[in-house]
């Protein structure tokens, strides 16, 4: 693949994720173009010039879109919220790739409806799964120590000295108020405050969790079938903090169910990104980005279509993966 020839445009690229993503991505392919786009690009011309070969773009999606201002793209990655779908449509509609980090299950069905109707010639992701798919990949890893799941219960949380605190607030205030889950075996949507639920952290200190209607939720019961799913939003203090460090964002897995063995077992697996929230969801966009073009010793790019984060990257080895990246994953909790 010839990458001096690839233009990937972030938009929210000098945002705090998108400024990650960035960085990710010209840490190991330093031939990629990177276009920084935003409303005020002024403010990440540092970026680009600590970045080389790389530029600033004025993009303000109230304004609309117009691809042609940005001359070829090979991606765009989606690295802020875009309720009106615009990215992602022209991306569908002039065969460029897109990953899109910020929405929930109720969201997607414009793009899902648009693809049966449209040939899609370049691979489209969704990836408003927590972290963008980490939470998800991991899960998938640990899920193939068992023969049968009843039960798979998940939880991000957050602590309030994440630098990207006040952004997810705000995300999460516009999400928590019905919340997709999967209970006995049927779907629900439920009020989010009304289903609370105790979560125990790595310390055993209590905390209460929100259910979310993110992506895992469905996504985890796809490859799993397990009769009851949900993921929860929970504010607490991270294992860097705990540690006098700088928060960390951590995700808490509890897999019940019985093993390849044939023992029954309640797996609990704490995972702890050092960088915090921003971080680790930047490696999460990266690894779709590197399964899209076909890198990293895979063979060929991803062929057009609907992707999710565990369809589209590899999760044999994805736990040895994020370990390279800084990432804390204990598999076995107790």
């Amino acid at each position: 693949m010839e990458l001096q020839e690839k233009r990937i445009l972030i938009v929210g690229g000098y945002g705090l994720v998108g400024s990650h993503i960035a960085r990710l991505i010209r840490e190991k392919y330093n031939a990629i173009e990177l276009i920084l786009a935003g409303r005020n690009p002024k403010n990440g011309e540092g970026l680009a010039k600590e970045l080389n070969h790389a530029e600033t773009a004025h993009l303000d999606l109230n304004e609309g879109f117009n691809l042609s201002d940005y001359g070829k793209i090979d991606l765009i990655i989606t690295a802020m919220e875009d309720h009106r779908n615009i990215l992602r449509e022209t991306a569908i509609l002039n065969g460029i790739a897109n990953i899109t980090v910020s929405e929930v299950a109720d969201e997607i069905s414009p793009t899902a409806f648009l693809g049966l109707h449209k040939s899609i010639s370049a691979p489209i992701v969704f990836a408003g799964h927590w972290q963008g798919g980490i939470l998800t990949l991991i899960t998938k890893q640990l899920a193939n120590k068992f023969s049968h799941i009843t039960r798979i219960e998940t939880a991000g949380l957050y602590d309030e000295r994440d630098p990207i605190g006040p952004l997810v607030a705000n995300e999460v205030n516009a999400f928590i108020g019905q919340a997709l889950l999967r209970e006995a075996g049927k779907w629900q949507l439920v009020d989010s405050k009304e289903n609370a639920r105790e979560i125990y952290l790595y310390d055993q200190t209590p905390a209460t969790g929100y259910p979310m209607g993110t992506l895992d939720v469905p996504s985890i019961a796809a490859f799993t079938s397990a009769a009851n799913v949900r993921f929860d939003f929970v504010k607490g203090k991270s294992i860097g903090s705990s540690q006098g460090l700088e928060a960390s964002h951590d995700l808490y897995i509890d897999i019940e169910g019985v093993l390849l063995s044939g023992q029954p077992k309640k797996l609990r697996s704490i995972v702890s990104g050092p960088k915090g929230n921003s971080h680790l969801t930047a490696v999460g966009v990266f690894l779709i980005t590197e399964a899209i073009f076909g890198l990293n010793g895979q063979p060929d790019p991803q062929q057009g279509g609907l992707y999710l984060p565990e369809t589209i990257v590899s999760t044999d080895n994805i736990i040895s993966r994020l370990r390279a990246f800084g990432i804390t994953i204990i598999e076995d909790a107790g």
